[in-house]
Protein backbone atom coordinates (compact mmCIF):
# COMPACT_ATOMS: atom_id res chain seq x y z
CA UNK A 1 0.00 0.00 0.00
CA UNK A 2 1.68 3.64 -1.26
CA UNK A 3 1.36 6.35 1.23
CA UNK A 4 -1.60 8.14 -0.36
CA UNK A 5 -3.73 4.57 0.20
CA UNK A 6 -2.88 3.89 3.62
CA UNK A 7 -3.55 7.81 4.48
CA UNK A 8 -7.03 8.05 2.78
CA UNK A 9 -7.72 4.24 4.58
CA UNK A 10 -6.56 5.88 8.25
CA UNK A 11 -8.39 8.50 7.95
CA UNK A 12 -11.31 6.43 6.93
CA UNK A 13 -10.40 4.28 9.61
CA UNK A 14 -10.90 7.24 12.15
CA UNK A 15 -13.52 9.08 11.02
CA UNK A 16 -15.75 5.61 10.81
CA UNK A 17 -14.26 4.88 14.22
CA UNK A 18 -15.83 8.34 15.77
CA UNK A 19 -18.71 7.97 14.41
CA UNK A 20 -19.16 3.78 15.73
CA UNK A 21 -17.94 5.52 18.94
CA UNK A 22 -21.32 8.37 18.63
CA UNK A 23 -23.95 5.93 17.85
CA UNK A 24 -22.77 3.48 20.70
CA UNK A 25 -22.91 6.79 23.32
CA UNK A 26 -26.11 7.89 21.84
CA UNK A 27 -27.51 4.02 21.87
CA UNK A 28 -26.04 4.08 25.83
CA UNK A 29 -28.24 7.34 26.42
CA UNK A 30 -31.24 6.17 24.94
CA UNK A 31 -30.52 2.81 27.13
CA UNK A 32 -30.02 4.82 30.31
CA UNK A 33 -32.86 7.17 29.41
CA UNK A 34 -34.91 4.30 28.66
CA UNK A 35 -34.06 2.43 32.37
CA UNK A 36 -34.96 5.40 34.32
CA UNK A 37 -38.61 5.57 32.47
CA UNK A 38 -38.56 1.90 33.25
CA UNK A 39 -37.75 2.40 36.52
CA UNK A 40 -40.03 5.06 37.27
CA UNK A 41 -43.03 3.29 36.16
CA UNK A 42 -44.11 0.73 38.51
CA UNK A 43 -46.74 -2.62 37.64
CA UNK A 44 -48.68 -3.65 40.13
CA UNK A 45 -51.20 -6.38 40.93
CA UNK A 46 -53.82 -6.83 43.35
CA UNK A 47 -54.98 -9.76 44.23
CA UNK A 48 -58.72 -9.95 45.38
CA UNK A 49 -59.68 -6.24 43.60
CA UNK A 50 -63.29 -6.70 43.55
CA UNK A 51 -63.16 -7.03 47.36
CA UNK A 52 -64.43 -4.18 48.85
CA UNK A 53 -61.29 -2.61 49.57
CA UNK A 54 -59.66 -4.31 46.04
CA UNK A 55 -62.49 -2.39 44.28
CA UNK A 56 -61.44 1.05 45.44
CA UNK A 57 -57.57 0.70 45.42
CA UNK A 58 -57.61 -0.31 42.47
CA UNK A 59 -59.67 2.60 40.94
CA UNK A 60 -56.84 4.85 43.13
CA UNK A 61 -54.01 3.23 41.98
CA UNK A 62 -54.84 3.22 38.19
CA UNK A 63 -55.31 7.28 38.62
CA UNK A 64 -52.19 7.51 40.02
CA UNK A 65 -50.31 4.99 37.90
CA UNK A 66 -52.14 4.33 34.74
CA UNK A 67 -54.72 1.96 33.31
CA UNK A 68 -52.70 -0.08 32.38
CA UNK A 69 -49.96 -0.41 34.65
CA UNK A 70 -52.57 -1.38 37.21
CA UNK A 71 -53.73 -4.89 36.92
CA UNK A 72 -56.54 -6.46 39.00
CA UNK A 73 -57.13 -10.38 39.62
CA UNK A 74 -59.98 -12.31 41.73
CA UNK A 75 -61.24 -15.51 41.26
CA UNK A 76 -64.80 -13.69 40.02
CA UNK A 77 -65.39 -10.86 37.84
CA UNK A 78 -65.80 -7.52 39.57
CA UNK A 79 -68.15 -4.24 38.62
CA UNK A 80 -68.26 -3.36 35.18
CA UNK A 81 -66.53 -0.25 36.04
CA UNK A 82 -63.45 -1.96 37.33
CA UNK A 83 -63.77 -4.42 34.40
CA UNK A 84 -63.61 -1.71 32.40
CA UNK A 85 -60.90 0.68 33.83
CA UNK A 86 -57.63 -1.68 33.12
CA UNK A 87 -56.18 -5.17 32.70
CA UNK A 88 -58.42 -7.78 34.77
CA UNK A 89 -57.28 -11.58 34.97
CA UNK A 90 -59.36 -14.52 36.51
CA UNK A 91 -57.24 -15.93 39.88
CA UNK A 92 -57.47 -18.19 42.63
CA UNK A 93 -55.26 -16.34 45.06
CA UNK A 94 -54.16 -19.89 46.39
CA UNK A 95 -52.81 -21.36 43.18
CA UNK A 96 -48.79 -20.34 43.06
CA UNK A 97 -48.64 -20.90 39.63
CA UNK A 98 -50.89 -18.76 38.11
CA UNK A 99 -49.78 -15.78 40.20
CA UNK A 100 -45.95 -16.06 38.78
CA UNK A 101 -47.15 -16.71 35.51
CA UNK A 102 -49.47 -13.16 35.59
CA UNK A 103 -46.39 -11.70 37.30
CA UNK A 104 -43.93 -12.42 34.65
CA UNK A 105 -46.50 -11.90 31.87
CA UNK A 106 -47.21 -8.29 32.71
CA UNK A 107 -43.54 -7.78 34.81
CA UNK A 108 -45.29 -7.05 37.68
CA UNK A 109 -43.15 -4.94 40.24
CA UNK A 110 -45.44 -4.55 43.38
CA UNK A 111 -48.12 -6.87 44.34
CA UNK A 112 -51.03 -5.72 46.75
CA UNK A 113 -52.21 -9.01 48.50
CA UNK A 114 -55.82 -8.31 49.18
CA UNK A 115 -58.14 -11.92 49.18
CA UNK A 116 -59.24 -13.00 52.69
CA UNK A 117 -61.86 -14.48 54.30
CA UNK A 118 -62.85 -11.96 57.20
CA UNK A 119 -63.83 -12.86 60.73
CA UNK A 120 -67.75 -13.61 60.84
CA UNK A 121 -67.49 -15.59 57.53
CA UNK A 122 -64.35 -17.14 58.94
CA UNK A 123 -65.82 -18.27 61.83
CA UNK A 124 -68.65 -20.19 59.54
CA UNK A 125 -65.75 -21.98 57.35
CA UNK A 126 -62.19 -21.86 59.85
CA UNK A 127 -60.52 -24.71 57.93
CA UNK A 128 -60.96 -22.88 54.35
CA UNK A 129 -60.60 -19.30 55.58
CA UNK A 130 -57.33 -20.22 57.61
CA UNK A 131 -55.88 -21.96 54.28
CA UNK A 132 -57.10 -19.14 52.51
CA UNK A 133 -55.27 -16.47 54.38
CA UNK A 134 -52.21 -18.39 55.15
CA UNK A 135 -51.54 -19.97 51.80
CA UNK A 136 -51.94 -17.04 49.76
CA UNK A 137 -49.65 -15.04 51.78
CA UNK A 138 -46.71 -17.44 51.34
CA UNK A 139 -47.23 -17.75 47.70
CA UNK A 140 -46.72 -13.67 47.40
CA UNK A 141 -43.54 -13.56 49.83
CA UNK A 142 -42.11 -16.46 48.09
CA UNK A 143 -42.40 -14.68 45.04
CA UNK A 144 -40.95 -11.55 46.52
CA UNK A 145 -38.34 -13.90 48.43
CA UNK A 146 -37.18 -15.50 44.60
CA UNK A 147 -36.74 -11.68 43.16
CA UNK A 148 -40.10 -11.73 40.87
CA UNK A 149 -41.50 -8.96 42.65
CA UNK A 150 -39.73 -6.15 44.45
CA UNK A 151 -42.51 -5.15 47.13
CA UNK A 152 -45.51 -6.60 48.99
CA UNK A 153 -48.37 -4.96 50.84
CA UNK A 154 -50.51 -7.09 52.76
CA UNK A 155 -53.18 -6.09 55.05
CA UNK A 156 -53.36 -7.03 58.92
CA UNK A 157 -56.50 -6.10 61.39
CA UNK A 158 -57.12 -5.43 64.56
CA UNK A 159 -58.57 -8.64 64.29
CA UNK A 160 -55.05 -9.40 65.89
CA UNK A 161 -55.74 -8.41 69.07
CA UNK A 162 -57.83 -10.38 71.59
CA UNK A 163 -59.69 -10.30 74.95
CA UNK A 164 -56.59 -9.42 77.10
CA UNK A 165 -55.46 -6.89 74.69
CA UNK A 166 -55.95 -3.19 76.53
CA UNK A 167 -59.16 -2.17 74.98
CA UNK A 168 -58.13 1.75 75.52
CA UNK A 169 -55.70 3.03 72.68
CA UNK A 170 -54.48 0.14 72.33
CA UNK A 171 -50.63 0.27 71.63
CA UNK A 172 -48.62 -0.84 68.72
CA UNK A 173 -46.76 -3.61 70.89
CA UNK A 174 -48.96 -5.20 73.03
CA UNK A 175 -50.25 -8.75 74.36
CA UNK A 176 -52.65 -9.90 71.05
CA UNK A 177 -54.31 -13.70 72.04
CA UNK A 178 -57.19 -13.17 68.98
CA UNK A 179 -60.26 -15.28 69.72
CA UNK A 180 -60.81 -15.97 65.85
CA UNK A 181 -59.54 -17.30 62.90
CA UNK A 182 -59.10 -14.51 60.70
CA UNK A 183 -57.27 -13.40 63.75
CA UNK A 184 -55.05 -15.73 64.21
CA UNK A 185 -54.42 -16.25 60.60
CA UNK A 186 -53.81 -12.19 60.40
CA UNK A 187 -51.43 -12.79 63.93
CA UNK A 188 -49.71 -15.71 61.83
CA UNK A 189 -49.16 -13.90 58.80
CA UNK A 190 -47.47 -10.60 60.81
CA UNK A 191 -45.30 -12.91 61.83
CA UNK A 192 -44.26 -14.18 58.79
CA UNK A 193 -43.79 -10.98 56.81
CA UNK A 194 -41.60 -10.29 59.81
CA UNK A 195 -39.58 -13.17 59.16
CA UNK A 196 -39.57 -13.04 55.06
CA UNK A 197 -37.75 -9.58 55.89
CA UNK A 198 -35.92 -10.31 58.42
CA UNK A 199 -34.31 -13.49 56.88
CA UNK A 200 -34.36 -12.77 53.33
CA UNK A 201 -34.76 -9.40 52.68
CA UNK A 202 -38.04 -9.66 51.41
CA UNK A 203 -39.58 -5.55 51.14
CA UNK A 204 -43.11 -6.49 53.27
CA UNK A 205 -45.84 -3.57 54.37
CA UNK A 206 -48.84 -4.22 56.20
CA UNK A 207 -51.56 -2.19 58.31
CA UNK A 208 -54.03 -3.19 60.94
CA UNK A 209 -56.97 -1.84 58.84
CA UNK A 210 -59.50 -1.09 61.54
CA UNK A 211 -63.40 -1.61 60.50
CA UNK A 212 -63.89 0.16 57.14
CA UNK A 213 -66.74 2.34 55.61
CA UNK A 214 -67.23 2.88 51.70
CA UNK A 215 -70.32 4.16 49.77
CA UNK A 216 -68.64 2.25 46.78
CA UNK A 217 -68.90 -1.75 47.67
CA UNK A 218 -71.73 -3.72 49.52
CA UNK A 219 -70.92 -5.30 53.33
CA UNK A 220 -69.02 -8.39 52.90
CA UNK A 221 -68.20 -10.25 55.54
CA UNK A 222 -66.93 -8.34 58.58
CA UNK A 223 -68.10 -8.05 62.08
CA UNK A 224 -68.01 -4.13 62.00
CA UNK A 225 -69.13 -4.37 58.35
CA UNK A 226 -72.55 -3.13 60.40
CA UNK A 227 -71.42 0.10 59.98
CA UNK A 228 -72.12 -0.21 56.56
CA UNK A 229 -74.78 -1.66 55.88
CA UNK A 230 -76.83 0.53 58.24
CA UNK A 231 -76.44 3.39 55.27
CA UNK A 232 -78.48 1.03 53.10
CA UNK A 233 -80.86 -0.24 55.07
CA UNK A 234 -81.54 3.51 56.34
CA UNK A 235 -82.31 4.80 52.84
CA UNK A 236 -83.50 1.73 51.93
CA UNK A 237 -85.94 1.04 54.82
CA UNK A 238 -85.54 4.28 57.04
CA UNK A 239 -84.66 1.31 60.10
CA UNK A 240 -81.93 -0.98 60.84
CA UNK A 241 -81.59 -4.47 63.02
CA UNK A 242 -77.76 -4.31 64.43
CA UNK A 243 -76.80 -7.11 65.55
CA UNK A 244 -74.19 -5.43 68.04
CA UNK A 245 -75.37 -3.95 71.45
CA UNK A 246 -75.65 -0.52 71.11
CA UNK A 247 -72.82 0.46 72.99
CA UNK A 248 -70.40 -1.24 71.24
CA UNK A 249 -67.06 0.74 70.34
CA UNK A 250 -65.38 -0.14 67.75
CA UNK A 251 -62.49 1.16 66.07
CA UNK A 252 -63.53 2.20 62.41
CA UNK A 253 -61.89 4.35 58.90
CA UNK A 254 -63.51 5.62 56.09
CA UNK A 255 -62.73 4.43 53.26
CA UNK A 256 -60.69 7.01 51.56
CA UNK A 257 -58.34 7.32 54.90
CA UNK A 258 -57.67 3.84 54.19
CA UNK A 259 -56.63 3.41 50.55
CA UNK A 260 -54.83 6.70 51.32
CA UNK A 261 -52.90 5.10 54.28
CA UNK A 262 -51.86 2.18 52.14
CA UNK A 263 -50.72 4.06 49.26
CA UNK A 264 -48.60 6.21 51.48
CA UNK A 265 -47.23 3.35 53.13
CA UNK A 266 -46.43 1.66 49.84
CA UNK A 267 -44.48 4.82 48.65
CA UNK A 268 -42.94 5.74 52.25
CA UNK A 269 -38.94 5.08 51.91
CA UNK A 270 -37.65 1.88 52.56
CA UNK A 271 -35.57 3.21 55.92
CA UNK A 272 -38.79 4.49 57.37
CA UNK A 273 -40.58 0.98 57.32
CA UNK A 274 -39.29 0.19 61.07
CA UNK A 275 -41.97 -2.51 61.44
CA UNK A 276 -42.34 -4.75 59.20
CA UNK A 277 -45.42 -6.47 61.12
CA UNK A 278 -47.90 -4.35 60.33
CA UNK A 279 -48.58 -0.89 61.54
CA UNK A 280 -51.81 0.12 63.73
CA UNK A 281 -53.93 2.57 62.31
CA UNK A 282 -56.46 4.55 63.56
CA UNK A 283 -59.41 6.37 62.12
CA UNK A 284 -62.84 6.95 64.28
CA UNK A 285 -64.24 4.95 67.42
CA UNK A 286 -67.98 5.58 67.77
CA UNK A 287 -70.69 2.84 68.93
CA UNK A 288 -73.84 1.93 66.72
CA UNK A 289 -75.91 3.84 68.83
CA UNK A 290 -73.57 7.10 68.26
CA UNK A 291 -73.12 6.09 64.13
CA UNK A 292 -77.47 6.00 64.36
CA UNK A 293 -77.52 9.16 66.44
CA UNK A 294 -74.83 10.96 63.65
CA UNK A 295 -77.43 9.17 61.07
CA UNK A 296 -80.50 10.97 62.68
CA UNK A 297 -78.92 14.33 61.87
CA UNK A 298 -79.52 13.63 57.92
CA UNK A 299 -82.86 11.34 58.65
CA UNK A 300 -84.46 12.35 61.44
CA UNK A 301 -87.07 9.46 61.04
CA UNK A 302 -84.42 6.63 61.03
CA UNK A 303 -84.66 4.32 64.03
CA UNK A 304 -82.34 1.49 65.21
CA UNK A 305 -83.20 -2.09 67.32
CA UNK A 306 -80.80 -4.62 68.57
CA UNK A 307 -80.31 -7.77 68.18
CA UNK A 308 -76.81 -9.28 69.14
CA UNK A 309 -76.06 -12.54 67.58
CA UNK A 310 -72.57 -14.52 67.65
CA UNK A 311 -70.74 -11.38 65.83
CA UNK A 312 -70.84 -9.69 69.34
CA UNK A 313 -68.89 -12.10 70.98
CA UNK A 314 -66.29 -11.54 68.39
CA UNK A 315 -66.63 -7.31 68.71
CA UNK A 316 -66.05 -8.04 72.38
CA UNK A 317 -62.82 -9.60 71.56
CA UNK A 318 -61.24 -6.13 70.12
CA UNK A 319 -60.12 -3.27 71.18
CA UNK A 320 -62.59 0.43 71.69
CA UNK A 321 -59.61 2.47 69.92
CA UNK A 322 -56.18 2.35 69.12
CA UNK A 323 -53.02 4.07 69.05
CA UNK A 324 -51.54 4.95 65.54
CA UNK A 325 -48.81 7.09 66.42
CA UNK A 326 -46.10 4.74 65.36
CA UNK A 327 -47.43 4.91 62.01
CA UNK A 328 -47.10 8.97 62.44
CA UNK A 329 -43.87 8.88 63.78
CA UNK A 330 -42.47 6.49 60.91
CA UNK A 331 -43.67 7.71 57.75
CA UNK A 332 -46.18 10.43 59.00
CA UNK A 333 -49.31 9.28 58.89
CA UNK A 334 -52.68 10.91 59.95
CA UNK A 335 -56.33 10.31 59.24
CA UNK A 336 -58.51 12.96 57.75
CA UNK A 337 -62.32 12.08 58.52
CA UNK A 338 -64.23 12.04 61.90
CA UNK A 339 -68.01 10.57 62.28
CA UNK A 340 -69.34 13.88 60.89
CA UNK A 341 -67.66 14.32 57.75
CA UNK A 342 -67.79 10.54 56.90
CA UNK A 343 -71.84 10.36 57.61
CA UNK A 344 -72.28 13.24 56.31
CA UNK A 345 -70.37 11.86 52.95
CA UNK A 346 -71.83 8.89 52.70
CA UNK A 347 -75.27 10.64 52.47
CA UNK A 348 -73.83 12.52 49.81
CA UNK A 349 -72.53 9.61 47.83
CA UNK A 350 -74.23 6.45 48.34
CA UNK A 351 -77.87 7.75 46.99
CA UNK A 352 -76.20 7.79 43.98
CA UNK A 353 -75.00 4.63 44.03
CA UNK A 354 -78.73 2.81 44.99
CA UNK A 355 -81.16 2.31 42.73
CA UNK A 356 -84.03 3.06 44.82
Amino acid sequence: MDCACFAFAKANTVKYTLLFYKKRRSCIKLFLSLSKILKMAKSILIIGACGQIGTELTTALRKVYGSNSVVAADIREGSEELMKSGPFEILDAMDASRIDTICAQYFIDEVYLMAAMLSATGERFPKKAWDLNMNSLFNVLDLAKEGKVSKVFWPSSIAVFGPTTPAVNTPQKTIMEPSTVYGISKQTGERWCEYYHNKYGVDVRSLRYPGLISWKAQPGGGTTDYAVDIFHQALEHNTFECFLEQDTMLPMMYMEDAIRATMEIMKAPSKTIKDRSAYNLAGISFTPAQIAAEIQKHQPTFTITYKPDFRQQIADSWPGSIDDSQANEDWGWNHHYDLESMVTEMFTQLPKRINF
